[in-house]
């Protein structure tokens, strides 16, 4: 299954903190960029990352990119 459509062509800037996040991989979260379990229909998982700065970031908008976040 190859859903990965957002919508979205600009990335998402968001204040991050020093936690993990779980990224939406699928396209299909109401909640993006962020997971919120709507792929639990699919075959695709979720990105986990560990963020190791508070700070603005930018995460991928469009699920195109091979290096994400």
């Amino acid at each position: 299954m190859s859903l990965k459509n957002s919508g979205q062509t600009r990335p998402h800037i968001i204040k991050g903190e020093k936690k993990k996040y779980a990224l939406c991989a699928c396209g299909l979260s109401s909640n993006q960029p962020f997971c919120d379990g709507s792929h639990k229909s699919t075959d695709i998982t979720p990105i986990i990352f560990e963020n190791e700065k508070e700070g603005n970031i930018a995460l991928c908008g469009c699920k195109g990119t091979g290096n994400s976040p």
